[in-house]
């Protein structure tokens, strides 16, 4: 009978370091899918310019700010810039010699906006923000973008600078459509930024190629292709020409090979490495670039051609990095 007792005692505490053994590894596993806030925010930003934009973002993040908040704000910065001949005001024309802009952004709970083919508005990243968070829709576009711009407020003004207008003209003399790779005639700035609280949001706004046809629309405005956001995974953003990066959904192909254990230079340079074999034919004349963050707050970038960089601000500095490439 005491052996009985013995073992039933024995047999109960089992059980209640089991259960609590069992507790112990529930947190654990619950644990594990959570983010580790980060001690200090993170912002990465395509080309040169990301450098001012990084700083503008900084002012909210180090604040302790949102993501979504910053990289709206660090964008916005560039769009303003007449003399940022790719992006917003000052954007050069389409052969129509119309400005035309597309912009999309996108948070930690997978909140999106998007508009495109939008004239007349400074800032369509804001627009593709209220789009966001003020309609049931995700993207709009042409005139119906503007006619809800105009409707929340936005200016209505003139986007063509004199130095833009007059380098159409020089070209409609030969009307040659032949974009260069790392010319900055088909570059987008796109921002993709971690907060304090580990949370992540991206950001993309462009004037798309130069001398395009009109109603032409890349990647920028596109989730899925420019910019992608999954906060338990990364976030990703695209430049270059936005026709490759469509083909392969390229931001969204990002995230979910760093959701399969890569880092974020290994899936950029893998995605690169796609749009290489699909456009091995004319690939001297392709340029496709990514950076990326992941969750774990590490970041990384990949392009084809050399020339592409990005802008990386941390804590300690604000640095401008050349890209690694394939060839």
């Amino acid at each position: 009978m005491s052996d009985r007792r013995k073992f039933l005692k024995n047999s109960a505490i089992g059980l209640t370091g089991l259960a609590a053994g069992s507790v112990a590894l529930e947190e654990l596993i619950h644990s594990s899918g959570k983010k580790n806030p980060k001690k200090f925010p993170l912002v990465l930003s395509t080309w040169n310019f990301g450098l001012k934009a990084n700083e503008e973002a900084w002012k909210i993040l180090s604040a302790g700010g949102r993501a979504i908040d910053a990289v709206e704000q660090g964008v916005r910065l560039v769009e303003a810039d007449p003399d940022e001949r790719s992006v917003g005001y000052g954007g050069r024309p389409d052969r129509d010699g119309r400005v035309t802009l597309d912009a999309c952004i996108m948070d930690e709970n997978m909140n999106i906006g998007s508009v495109a083919c939008l004239e007349h508005i400074k800032h369509p990243i804001s627009v593709a923000r209220a789009v966001m968070e003020k309609t049931p829709h995700v993207m709009l576009v042409g005139d119906g973008a503007l006619q809800f711009a105009l409707e929340k407020g936005f200016q209505k003004e003139n986007l063509l600078t004199e130095a833009s207008e007059k380098e159409w003209k020089e070209w409609l003399k030969t009307a040659k459509y032949q974009p260069v790779v790392n010319i900055e005639n088909h570059d987008t700035i796109g921002m993709v930024a971690m907060d304090t609280s580990g949370n992540l949001s991206g950001a993309c706004t462009t004037s798309g190629m130069a001398f395009k046809m009109h109603g032409r629309v890349g990647d920028s405005p596109i989730i899925g292709a420019g910019l992608y956001v999954d906060n338990e995974v990364g976030a990703v953003t695209a430049t270059g020409h936005g026709e490759e990066v469509i083909r392969i959904a390229g931001c969204h192909l990002v995230v979910e090979l760093m959701r399969q254990g890569m880092s974020p230079e290994k899936a950029c340079k893998t995605a690169v490495e796609r749009v290489c074999r699909k456009q091995k034919h004319r690939i001297n004349e392709v340029q496709v670039g990514f950076i990326a963050i992941s969750s774990k707050g590490e970041y990384g970038a990949y392009c084809i051609h050399p020339g592409f960089n990005y802008a990386v601000r941390t804590n300690e500095r604000n640095s401008l990095i050349e890209s690694k490439s394939i060839l």
